[in-house]
């Protein structure tokens, strides 16, 4: 807290005063004027009385009165007072990273909860789809990604940079290749 400087309105018998709390002074027109700004509180330090009686003789109040929580008791625990600073975003965060862990742990360990569900279904899709790049089945999903694998080499060959101003062509060998398929235990059969 300053006191800034300027006309106090008080009269010259106050000047020892603001002597004792190192505030200098002038006499300006039968009043004390202060001539420079000084500070005289500061956040968080104990407020003494000179300082107090000061601050009410210049009418000023910057008091203001409220309660620092620093610890929190609930239900025989006691927690810090930072506990009461989570937003509703940080509890949704905390969730979801317990909720991907979870599924992670179901899916790694092979039993099955919920979180998890999804994960299989997209894994079981995948490798149905695998499955019809080497077989027969086929199925209307399955049908659109073995269209894009067919034109990924044309458009890769389109991509290709150009070399003394003529475009390489690519030869692309198809091969089928045998891939180790990770059913994820979906039979039993994971021992």
């Amino acid at each position: 807290m300053w006191v800034r400087s300027g006309s106090t309105g008080l009269d010259p018998k106050q000047t020892a005063f603001f002597q004792s709390q190192n505030i200098q002074t002038k006499i300006v027109k039968t009043q004390i004027e202060i001539v420079a700004d000084k500070k005289v509180i500061t956040k968080g330090t104990k407020i003494e009385g000179g300082q107090s009686a000061l601050l009410e003789k210049l009418k000023i109040r910057p008091f203001s009165y409220k309660m620092n929580v620093k610890k929190v008791y609930e239900e025989g625990s006691i927690f810090s007072a930072d506990v009461l600073d989570i937003t509703p975003a940080d509890i949704r965060a905390k969730f979801q990273s317990v909720i991907t862990n979870f599924a992670a742990i179901s899916l790694a360990t092979g039993y099955i909860v919920k979180p998890a569900i999804p994960h299989l279904l997209a894994n079981s899709f995948k490798n149905l789809a695998a499955v019809t790049f080497v077989a027969d089945y086929s199925f209307k999903q399955a049908d659109k990604l073995k269209e894009a694998a067919k034109n990924a080499p044309k458009a890769s060959a389109a991509a290709a940079p150009e070399k003394g101003g003529k475009k390489e062509k690519e030869v692309v060998e198809e091969k089928a290749e045998e891939a180790d398929v990770d059913m994820g235990g979906m039979f039993g059969d994971e021992y």
